[in-house]
């Protein structure tokens, strides 16, 4: 038998500590037993800032003190469309609360439409959809964007409600240019994730390959979603270096240059 290829850890890229993983669920169960070490490995690899998404002002309550020794996380709390039927009046008020009441709150997401799954019509979702982007509005706060089978609807949406050169970030992007250019062309982000490293995924590496330098941030979307060479593993911060790593590829630049350009652009983004 041949000896087991060992897989390249992300300490070895030798990056400077000015990464951003602009998406994660740190908050999850998956972290409970080695979450002060997933922390600790992603300042190790060269991340200076995690956005850590809250799916809900129940997990934001529960959850946010999880990070209190650890100011690098900052947050974005929003109700996801699968769960839009939980949006109620006592809900988003809470959140309207909690985002007036804490600076490191930095966006409302991940909101928008997902259409993969029933177990939410689309008209809850459209109407959770939009009045969680009139509270980011109302507060002046970037919005991050999960889209799933429902582009077009996105789309649609968000132009119709007047968010055109908004601050919107298009979070876990994995379509090509018939979506890319749209969204670049409203002055919107786009969020690279961990299958752009994957076989096979021509479409968004052409898409990768055209997304202007100062839209471009990337993400985990840990604990899902792993790069290679870690796909099928529990993802975690550090491993967005190889996803930055391969965006580099694409794009004819340095890693280094990517590290630095998608983490600028998260910062500006946020207001980190």
């Amino acid at each position: 038998m041949g000896k087991k290829k060992l897989r390249p850890e992300p300490e070895s890229l030798e990056l400077a500590p000015v990464g951003v993983d602009s998406h994660a669920h740190l908050d999850l169960v998956d972290f409970d037993d080695d979450r002060e070490t997933i922390l600790a490995r992603a300042k190790a690899t060269g991340i200076s800032e995690i956005l850590n998404v809250f799916l809900g002002p129940d997990a934001y309550e529960k959850n946010h003190a999880l990070f209190d020794a650890h100011p690098e996380v900052s947050f974005i709390l929003g109700v996801h469309p699968n769960e839009a039927d939980t949006l109620t009046d006592d809900a988003l008020e809470r959140m309207r609360t909690h985002f007036k009441g804490s600076s490191r709150l930095k966006g409302v997401g991940e909101i928008g439409l997902d259409y993969y799954w029933d177990r939410v019509s689309a008209e809850v979702q459209k109407e959770a959809f939009v009045k969680q982007l009139d509270l980011a509005r109302e507060l002046d706060l970037p919005v991050i964007i999960h889209s799933r089978d429902a582009n077009d609807d996105c789309v649609a949406i968000l132009e119709e409600n007047g968010f055109r050169g908004y601050p919107v970030l298009w979070h876990c992007f994995g379509a090509g240019l018939e979506l890319a250019q749209p969204l670049v062309d409203n002055g919107w982000h786009i969020s690279i994730p961990g299958p752009i490293t994957f076989r096979k995924t021509d479409d968004l590496q052409a898409a990768v390959a055209r997304i202007p330098f100062d839209r471009l941030l990337i993400e985990t979307d840990c604990p899902f979603l792993a790069p290679e060479p870690w796909r099928g593993k529990r993802n975690h911060p550090a491993l967005v270096s190889f996803t930055a790593k391969r965006i580099a590829e694409i794009k004819g630049r340095s890693v280094d240059d990517i590290w630095q350009i998608a983490g600028d652009n998260a910062r500006r983004f946020f207001g980190l």
